[in-house]
Formats: structure tokens, sequence, C-alpha cells
């Protein structure tokens, strides 16, 4: 509604949730199209996060590498 033109302070009066809510939701589920593909910031918060955890899973595996060669 408000990427239709409504403020986000006549949404926060119609329907209850703050003007700071309102203005957070839509800067997550906004859809972006990025080389024909199309994300929500839900998307790519989501996709950091999967990130973060195969980087740590690989460094683990690493040191994991280096260990074992020392003892082959």
């Amino acid at each position: 509604m408000h990427n239709q033109g409504r403020s986000y302070t006549e949404l926060s009066a119609e329907y209850g949730p703050s003007v700071d809510s309102i203005r957070n939701w839509v800067k997550v589920y906004t859809v972006h199209e990025v080389d024909g593909e199309k994300w929500t910031q839900a998307d790519v918060n989501a996709l950091q996060k999967e990130n973060a955890k195969l980087r740590e899973e690989l460094e683990i595996l690493k040191r994991s590498a280096v260990l074992l060669s020392k003892y082959n």
C-alpha cells in the first residue's frame, strides 16, 4: 500500500502498527530486481546468514585438513 502512494502515517493510523514498524516492513519486503532475479531484503538477509555459516564450515574443514596432514 505504501508503494501505491499511501503514507506511513496514514497506514499506521488505519492499521495500528507504529510508523517505524511499517517503514521497516516496507524496507525488508520491497522487491528489487537484480540481473533479472527478484529479491527482497529478507532474501538477502537469509543469504548473508547462510553465507556466514558456510564460511565458518569451510574454515573448520580447512583447519581439519591441516591437522590431518600432520598425521599422515
